[in-house]
């Protein structure tokens, strides 16, 4: 499995994890998959209300983008590899829209 992970992702060398993921068990889960730096994005204590934090701001808003399909608002997939190719397939949507705008 390590030699997959590496092989489909050789370009990683920094991974992202919210504040609920620090500790022991999720940074030896990242040294076991490869030599990537573990980065844990956590909330100020200070702070009060919202706050955009750095990085996850990236993870939220493509989520509310793939929100906006209206297959991928439920889970109503029976099998993960059908949900897997709707959320490719979503994707693609995303991207080509955005090279065909910067195409004309």
């Amino acid at each position: 499995m390590l030699k997959e992970v590496r092989r489909l992702f050789p370009f990683i060398v920094r991974v992202f994890a919210d504040g609920g993921y620090q500790g022991a068990a999720t940074a030896a889960a990242v040294r076991e998959l490869g030599v990537w730096h573990l980065e844990i994005v956590k909330r100020s204590d200070t702070a009060k209300g919202f706050e955009v934090l750095p990085k996850r701001w990236i993870v939220e808003r493509t989520f509310g983008w793939l929100g906006r399909c209206r297959r991928l608002a439920k889970d109503f997939e029976n099998l993960a590899r059908m949900a897997l190719a709707f959320l490719r397939l979503a994707m693609i949507r995303l991207m080509l829209r955005r090279i065909a705008r910067h195409q004309s």
